[in-house]
């Protein structure tokens, strides 16, 4: 592959990092007031360092961490100013109705969906105007109605009387599908729902619920969602002008005009994904370069499925993920290095066509395959002084405010070490008045150094520190461009 354009990598190293954290996190004592979160992430990532140096974390680690997600766990429990989603957990994990009511609860738009699929088998409107009597007529619309205004109960008494009238008991194939409907477990599951919604408890476990956001499906979500997904493609559109404006530049520094193209939204085929489970098969943005002659070796192409590209050749040079809160970079991690894993089983002698928002292009896989060493410096090997492969070559883009004091534990994190059931336990004892004590958590500690289940968390400091490496900020990325 031909040598990187000494501008852009000027470029990237140059460019502020508004976003980064320390490698190693400051000490902070845990005092009445501060942080626990922060104090928990310095005790998990001592223990990482420890274990990492063949040693048994020590003593004060181990106090550290248990005094921090004591703290943890008692704000989150606070009635006014605590966390409406882990309370509404410990609920759950109290009374055996509430868990009941919120198992239901989760399955409830794929029941609703199942029970009036079985309706509009039958009693569709359509089905309603070739009934063969107004009575059964009467009848399907009742059953439509019924599953339509969610009236379930009703529902399951109107199956059974309908088919004890004597214009279905003639009509066997209509009898059976209205029997069917009362069959559906979907249907009883419904009913259980409805009977558990007054429920004092089940009513405080909605509260909680609604506290910490829209319920899913409510129209509530739907324009959260609506909102969030506008959101990302005006951060999107923010990435693509800026590896324009960059594109233009090497353009210009190279007397050249067209050697340098942004893609958008580029797709991996289906010949480099078919172990793409949990794998980004799709990048926000691209920069690339044309390759100004191929070898011969490298005529075989890999055609996508839809189209053909141009006969032109592309390496690529920078690969960006554009993200609206930087939260959302951390937890994109794992997926983004599956994705890379992806493009680097690239075979160096094909040229692979990829599908974009406006294009296809036609990607040499020598380019794809030398990712490879990106791939590796993510998993964690040391990058050199100065713009190593990793930062040259993937960019996490966003344009939300660089925190004051960074969050350096992460939501993920954060809700594991809350969700264990010693965390529910020592919650469960706090709300109903009982004596707590450091030891009940013991068990979270133990789960940290020893379940591979928590390697994530074990972790989460150092993903946390290289995600924040590899992120610019749009304005900033703009004025390294133009300097």
């Amino acid at each position: 592959m031909a040598m990187r354009p000494p501008v852009l990598d000027d470029i990237l190293r140059s460019v502020a990092r508004r976003y980064r954290v320390p490698s190693v996190p400051a000490s902070v004592p845990l005092l009445e007031g501060g942080n626990p979160a922060t104090s928990l992430a310095i005790a998990i990532e001592k223990a990482r360092t420890a274990l990492a140096r063949g040693e048994a974390p020590d003593e004060a680690s181990r106090l550290g961490f248990l005094e921090a997600l004591s703290r943890l766990v008692r704000d989150a429990m606070r009635p006014e100013q605590g966390d409406p989603a882990f309370q509404a957990m410990v609920l759950q994990h109290q009374a055996a109705h509430v868990r009941e009511y919120a198992s239901l609860l989760a399955r409830a738009d794929q029941d609703r969906r199942a029970v009036r699929s079985a309706v509009n088998a039958v009693a569709h409107p359509a089905k309603q105007a070739r009934a063969s009597s107004d009575q059964q007529a009467k009848a399907l619309t009742l059953l439509h109605e019924l599953a339509f205004s969610a009236a379930w109960k009703k529902l399951a008494d109107a199956t059974r009387a309908v088919l004890e009238l004597p214009d279905i008991v003639v009509d066997p194939p209509l009898a059976r599908g209205i029997a069917r409907i009362r069959g559906e477990a979907a249907l009883d599951r419904l009913q259980r729902l409805k009977e558990l919604e007054p429920d004092a408890l089940v009513q405080r476990y909605l509260s909680l619920r609604d506290r910490n956001g829209p319920r899913p499906g409510s129209a509530g979500a739907a324009t959260q969602g609506t909102a969030s997904r506008q959101r990302g493609a005006e951060v999107e559109n923010l990435a693509m002008q800026a590896l324009q404006a960059l594109a233009q530049k090497l353009d210009r520094e190279e007397g050249s005009a067209g050697s340098y193209h942004v893609v958008t939204s580029l797709r991996v085929p289906a010949s480099l994904s078919t172990n793409a489970e949990r794998a980004k098969s799709e990048w926000d943005a691209v920069l690339l370069r044309k390759v100004e002659s191929a070898d011969e070796a490298s005529r075989r192409t890999v055609q996508s499925e839809k189209g053909h590209a141009t006969r032109e050749a592309w390496d690529v040079l920078l690969l960006v993920e554009a993200k609206a809160s930087v939260d959302a970079a951390t937890t994109d991690l794992p997926r983004l290095l599956r994705g890379l894993h992806l493009l680097t089983q690239a075979h160096r002698d094909t040229i692979y066509t990829f599908e974009s928002r406006h294009e296809a292009v036609r990607l040499r896989g020598a380019s794809l395959s030398r990712l490879k060493e990106v791939e590796v410096a993510i998993r964690g090997k040391a990058e050199p002084k100065g713009v190593g492969p990793l930062q040259r070559t993937v960019l996490y883009f966003c344009d939300a405010p660089a925190e004051a004091s960074p969050r350096l534990l992460s939501p993920a994190s954060r809700m594991q070490l809350l969700s264990t059931q010693a965390s529910l336990k020592f919650a469960e004892k706090l709300a109903q008045g009982e004596t707590t004590r450091l030891h009940d958590l013991l068990p979270v500690w133990q789960h940290l150094l020893e379940s591979p289940k928590w390697r994530a968390v074990l972790h989460q400091y150092q993903a946390l520190h290289q995600v924040r490496e590899l992120m610019v900020h749009a304005d900033d990325l703009m004025a390294a461009i133009n300097a």
